[in-house]
């Protein structure tokens, strides 16, 4: 048992070095595993001699002999390990300790213990020392490819968590700038008809400068909420800059465009947002413009030239007045 947890634990320490992977402490750790594993191994062994007359008529009573010294040693590591962990301060509750063991252990883990020491320990017994090798080499190479598995689904998380944290505004929680560009060169080779939407908070630097930077980004988010909470699961919505905000409406006809953005600018003129201003709760009531330009992506018109004419159409709707729709149909040519 000594020589192979040696063989093993310094197979995986030499690995991880050349890996570059290996903590601070991983040389040390490597004895702490080799005794520790020798000596919770040696007293399952004793158990086993102590318990394997009483399940010899049992069918399958090896194997479950095994799963049950599995349980037993690693409640005994982990008691060994709760122990020093309290001598040194880093569990100072039972509830600590409890957590701590159930944290740490799987019952797959527990059960692929059990198996290969049971193979281990036939295979000892009838000094079948090729198939000792091959069943050291099994373990092995099954935990280094658990390991890289592991490794690489983690890597995948973080690898998703930063990029949705680099398309995501951190104020309204919604996609931003960066996101809206890679979407519109997705969107350029789809060929479809689309409606782009850019939408302005009417007068909000009076809001700024009638309350504070606070209660203006309370009215942003407020403004987000609601654009959102029209849209459609084809539908995207992004802050494109300060108040202003662009949508890409999908699978609509010009006309339904024009609908569905005008219910938009009306449930904004009828919402209000509820501020703290002064220590004193504020209603503070918004209206919104709106420019929608709809159209068929082509190698002539992509989603950024649509953008722009969006942009256009929304700077007509402020000098026609805010609070208003102006749009026009590139297909049809039809404009209001």
């Amino acid at each position: 048992m000594f020589i192979f947890e040696a063989i093993y634990r310094f197979t995986v320490y030499f690995s991880r070095k050349s890996s570059k992977t290996a903590d601070e402490t991983e040389f040390s750790d490597t004895f702490y595993n080799i005794g520790a594993h020798v000596l919770i191994y040696s007293i399952g062994y004793y158990l086993f001699q102590l318990g394997n007359p009483l399940i010899e008529n049992i069918p399958f009573g090896f194997f479950v002999l095994m799963c049950i010294l599995a349980i037993m040693t690693t409640v005994i590591s982990y008691t060994f390990l709760t122990t020093a962990f309290y001598i040194m301060g880093e569990i100072k509750s039972l509830q600590q300790a409890i957590r701590f063991f159930k944290e740490s252990n799987n019952w797959l883990d527990l059960g692929k213990t059990a198996f290969t020491n049971g193979l281990l320990l036939l295979l000892l017994e009838e000094q079948r020392w090729e198939m000792v090798v091959g069943l050291f080499i099994l373990n092995y190479l099954v935990s280094r490819s658990f390991q890289s598995k592991s490794q690489s689904i983690q890597n995948k998380i973080e690898r998703d968590k930063f990029e949705q944290m680099a398309y995501t505004d951190f104020l309204t929680g919604i996609p931003n700038r960066a996101y809206m560009d890679k979407k519109m060169f997705e969107l350029n080779h789809t060929g479809e008809k689309v409606g782009i939407v850019v939408a302005d908070i009417d007068k909000f630097k009076l809001i700024n400068d009638s309350y504070n930077h606070a209660v203006g980004d309370r009215v942003i988010q407020h403004f987000a909420h609601t654009l959102k909470s029209y849209l459609s699961e084809d539908d995207y919505v992004f802050r494109s800059g300060g108040e202003e905000f662009t949508l890409i409406l999908r699978n609509k006809s010009f006309s339904q465009s024009i609908d569905f953005v005008e219910q938009i600018r009306l449930g904004v003129e009828k919402s209000s947002v509820e501020v703290d201003y002064q220590s004193e709760k504020h209603a503070v009531s918004i209206t919104s413009s709106f420019g929608l330009y709809y159209f068929k992506v082509n190698q002539y018109i992509s989603m950024e030239k649509g953008y722009i004419f969006a942009d256009q159409l929304l700077l007509q709707s402020k000098n026609l007045g805010k609070n208003k729709v102006t749009f026009k149909d590139e297909l049809s040519r039809q404009t209001g």
